[in-house]
Formats: structure tokens, C-alpha cells, sequence
């Protein structure tokens, strides 16, 4: 089975010069549907745009299939980074970059273009193949909201693969961080710094004590932490009585996660008591840690399919998080596929054709 390799790239362009963004993705799901009812594929939008204050929802599409095989569920995701509206791509020496004022939204369309791509050289060749379920989430750059609010009552796979990572084709993400999001609030007491500063108690300084005393960057191996921005005063003749914090927090090993976290509060909270003011710390976890078994059919099956179409087959671990954090948490053991694009999140971002085309051979081989 060949793809097609003008029409894969030829649907790339249409797709990322559509516009979408984290919460308004309404007209890539419209577009995405469009396509796979033209293949003759049922496909619907469930209802996380509602919770999450977007204007379209996951789309969700099924292929029945041999009911011996696993049912297997592939997913990518329909927003992007900023600044990725109007994009204007074009091609230089078989790379496709942005003309240099946007983004390109290789991350994700890529993985989008790969999916519909192999789900066309199914129906052309009529090849048999196990039940398939396809993902397409939004909000994925705006905090895997898409994913979060999945029904998964609506998904019955064995195992899945995002196509998602930035990693080299054939290369899979087997294992992911948790991450915990720091949000700090330093109370202090306004003064006049001019007048009285004694009667003050400046909250930027017990702030800054206390991210002195922090580990933070790289911990270890597995673990890394973050001061994002912090904010507070509003003139030169006050003394600052409220300062703004936020942090994050990673670590492949949950518990090491939880470790950091607290470590970051209790210096916080020991900075501010020291001076008599007063810190307030909310820590979240965004997302769960996970890690794939070598073992798992999940795995075995990437191998194979790398084996037959001459890639690597590397298994990797990632500092970053994505829709499989999730999906993997909800009992979909799910590995992230690398789809070779390269300086995501930036104007400079670019995915090779020779990439896209292998991602589109890859795919197809994990379904047949």
C-alpha cells in the first residue's frame, strides 16, 4: 500500500491555513468532520468545548473493524500556539516552513494530515484491518483541556498513539512528567517608603527571599522546576503590600513531584513568616506521570511497524506533557509518536516533506 504523497501534502497546506486556536478550533473539527464523512467515516463532536468555554468540542470518529484485532485509537490535536492565525506556508528545497510571521502548525497538523491520509488509502484499497477509533482533541496547548474533558465512555480502545511529538519519526515517547502548577500569593504591609518604611513590610523582598532559598531549574534527572512570573508593587514610594507568584513543577516520578512542590511552599511560607507577612500557595496537578512497559502490545506493535517501514523504532522519555499524560491516566495506554517537525512554538517552525510522508507510512502500517 502506497500513500499518496501529493494529496498528504496538498491537505497539510489547506489545514494549517485554516485558522484555530485553544478554544476556537470550530472551523478545523468542521473541517476534519468534513473529511471523514467523505471517506464514509462516522465522526461527531462531543461536548468539552461547553465545559471549557471553546466553540467546538473533541471529534470523535469511529472505524469498525476485525473484531479479533485490539482497537486501536489514534489522536492529534486541532489547536496551536500563538502566533498562528493567517499562515501563509510555503515550501523551500522540500521543507514547508511559515512565511516567517507565524507559526506553521506542523504541531499538530501533521498529525491530523497523517491520520486522514491513511484512513484515504484504507477505503481506496479496501484493506482489512482491526476497530479504529480517532481523536482529534482541542485545547491541547491551552492545558490538555480537551483531553481532560473527554467522555471517555465514548472511547473502548485497547491502546492508542498521539501523534504528537516533536521527537524524530519513528521515535515514541514512553514515558511522561506529572506537573504541578504553583500559583503564590506574598501578603506584606503598605507603607510609605519615604516616610515610614519601618511601618511597611515589603512583599517583593519576602518574595524574593523565599525564591532564593528554592531549588529550582534542573533538580535531577527526572525532575525540573520553574519561577514563570511574578508581579506586585505599583510605585517606587510604597512599600509593596502584595506580590503575585506563578511556578511549575516537573518530575517523571510523582513522588518526587510532591517532594519539589511542598519544597517550594515551605520556602515561600518560611521566607514570608520570617519578615511577619504571610503566604498563600495553591498547588494543582495538571497532569499525571505515566510510563509505558518495553513489553506492552502498545510497544511491541510500534516496533513491528517500524521494522516494516526501515525506522528506529526508539523508545524515549520526555520532560514535556501531552494529551498521552492523559489518555494513559484514563486506562488508554497511549505512546506519543515523533512526527519530526522542528522549532515548534516558534516563526521558524518546519517539517520536512520526506517526515510527513514517513509519518503517513507509519500510521498506516500501525492499523494494518
Amino acid at each position: 500500500m502506497q500513500i499518496n504523497a501529493s494529496r498528504l501534502v496538498d491537505n497539510f497546506l489547506k489545514l494549517v491555513q485554516i485558522d484555530s486556536a485553544p478554544r476556537a478550533e470550530a472551523e478545523m473539527a468542521a473541517e476534519i468532520i468534513r473529511q471523514l464523512q467523505g471517506l464514509g467515516v462516522a465522526a461527531h463532536m462531543d461536548n468539552a468545548g461547553a465545559l471549557v468555554g471553546g466553540n467546538a468540542g473533541n471529534v470523535i470518529a469511529k472505524l469498525p473493524g476485525k473484531s479479533d484485532k485490539p482497537t486501536i485509537m489514534f489522536s492529534a490535536h486541532m489547536d496551536r500556539v500563538e502566533p498562528g492565525l493567517k499562515i501563509k506556508p510555503v515550501i523551500r528545497d522540500g521543507v514547508i516552513y511559515s512565511d516567517g510571521s507565524t507559526i506553521l502548525a506542523a504541531d499538530d497538523v501533521a498529525g491530523i494530515a497523517a491520520i486522514i491520509e491513511a484512513i484515504y488509502v484504507l477505503k481506496e484499497t479496501q484493506t482489512e484491518h482491526g476497530p479504529l477509533t480517532f481523536v482529534f482533541t482541542i485545547g491541547e496547548e491551552g492545558g490538555l483541556h480537551g483531553a481532560k474533558n473527554l467522555d471517555y465512555s465514548q472511547l473502548n480502545a485497547d491502546f492508542g498513539y498521539a501523534l504528537d511529538s516533536s521527537g524524530p519519526v519513528g521515535s515514541a515517547i514512553i514515558q511522561g512528567p506529572a506537573q504541578d502548577k504553583i500559583e503564590a500569593v506574598i501578603y506584606g504591609k503598605a507603607a510609605h517608603a519615604g516616610v515610614n518604611p519601618e511601618d511597611g513590610i515589603n512583599a517583593i523582598v519576602a518574595a524574593s527571599r523565599g525564591i532564593a532559598e528554592m531549588k529550582t531549574g534542573r533538580i535531577d534527572h527526572e525532575t525540573t522546576a520553574n519561577i514563570g512570573t511574578i508581579k506586585g508593587g505599583t510605585a517606587t514610594n510604597i512599600v509593596t503590600d502584595k506580590v503575585e507568584i506563578l511556578a511549575e513543577a516537573r518530575s517523571l516520578q510523582n513522588d518526587k513531584l510532591e517532594r519539589q512542590s511542598q519544597h517550594m511552599r515551605e520556602c515561600l511560607e518560611q521566607a514570608a513568616a520570617a519578615m511577619g507577612a504571610r503566604a498563600e500557595v495553591k498547588i494543582a496537578r495538571m497532569y499525571s506521570a505515566f510510563r509505558l512497559d518495553a513489553s506492552a502490545p502498545v510497544l511491541a506493535l510500534f516496533k513491528r511497524a517500524c521494522r516494516k517501514v526501515n525506522l528506529s523504532g526508539e523508545l524515549i522519555p520526555s520532560g514535556g506533557g501531552s494529551d498521552a499524560n492523559i489518555f494513559n491516566a484514563n486506562g488508554i495506554p497511549t505512546a506519543n509518536i515523533g512526527i519530526g517537525y522542528k522549532k515548534v512554538h516558534t516563526t521558524e517552525e518546519n517539517i520536512a516533506i520526506k517526515d510527513l510522508e514517513a509519518v503517513a507510512r507509519l500510521t498506516l502500517e500501525l492499523i494494518t
